[in-house]
């Protein structure tokens, strides 16, 4: 059983890193920019299509991953624009970019799975521009270091005049605009970043299990919620640097809490279940009255704002 957990616990690790980039985009989209986007569920296999087809025709991995990054901005974009050009409502302006990539990643790969078994991924060009041997541990430690580095860039880039009209646009719009700050097309680069985030993930699992699927999006906002939800519950913080380094954490806890359910005998085909099941008991239990009770400060998200701030907001 012991080495039953430490197989689990390295599985989890690993699969948790590779979709850590899902939870900061989900993060960047729900909390910072309070913007439901369900483009992610597009903007995921559409990073997984064009990284697979580009390695299984040949191309270099590194730039099959770039691409797939600028793939999952367009996909962005288009979200951010169909909302703020034609005023099309933000949940549905998601679902119809994602409806829309499922279409478009079957032309990108030209058939509905792409096999990469054989081929040269991202992992094994760096690996040998390293000059390391391959394996779980260091496979891991290059995740870690990627989507670390990714969450502190992010939080660099919040605390930029920039990114600072980023926040102030998800959190008061009609102040920004009074501001002079240019909100619609602050939504469409935030949605840029996140989607691009969210197409890295999909680019690095689809090297990481060796293929890629044209449904391995579905269930992507759910994953990504779990991860933000759990980082939130127990490992946030009042600065949003501890945040975004705690949605790493998140995600791993959530691929680990599924890889025990699994070894309890839940079938595999159960997944998309056990997900939505433990985002529905997340999301049921009380966040500020958890984190009193194991002593963490609240979350500013959690305070209720006192009866003078209550009045000036209404």
């Amino acid at each position: 059983m012991n080495v039953l957990l430490g197989h689990a616990f390295v599985d989890s690790l690993e699969a948790g890193l590779v979709w850590a980039c899902v939870g900061l985009g989900v993060y960047l989209t729900f909390r910072i920019l309070a913007f439901p986007d369900l483009t992610v569920e597009g903007s995921f296999p559409a990073g997984a299509a064009i990284a697979a087809a580009i390695i299984f025709r040949g191309g270099h991995p590194i730039v099959g991953t770039l691409l797939a990054i600028a793939g999952g901005m367009v996909a962005g974009a288009a979200t951010g624009l169909l909302h703020t050009r034609r005023k099309i409502n933000d949940i549905l302006s998601g679902i119809l970019v994602a409806s829309a990539l499922y279409s478009v990643n079957l032309l990108i790969m030209d058939r509905p799975n792409t096999p990469l078994l054989g081929k040269v991924t991202v992992y094994e060009e760096v690996y040998s521009l390293l000059g390391v041997s391959g394996g779980s541990w260091p496979r891991i430690a290059l995740l870690l270091v990627i989507t670390a580095g990714l969450a502190l860039l992010l939080n660099w880039f919040l605390h930029t005049d920039l990114g600072l009209a980023i926040r102030a646009t998800g959190s008061n719009p009609s102040m920004a605009q009074g501001l002079g700050i240019r909100t619609d097309n602050l939504k469409i680069l935030g949605l840029m970043l996140a989607n691009g985030l969210v197409a890295l993930s999909g680019a690095l699992t689809a090297q990481l299990q060796g293929f890629a699927d044209i449904s391995m999006g579905v269930g992507t906002l759910v994953v990504g919620f779990a991860a933000v939800i759990i980082a939130e519950a127990v490992f946030g913080v009042n600065r949003m640097v501890w945040n975004l380094l705690a949605v790493l954490a998140g995600s791993f806890a959530y691929r680990f809490i599924v890889a025990i359910a699994l070894l309890l005998g839940l079938p595999s085909t159960q997944l998309k279940l056990i997900a939505s099941v433990l985002v529905v008991l997340t999301l049921g239990i009380s966040l500020p009255k958890l984190r009193e009770r194991i002593g963490l400060p609240l979350l500013p998200s959690h305070r209720r704002p006192s009866p003078a701030a209550a009045g000036e907001a209404r």
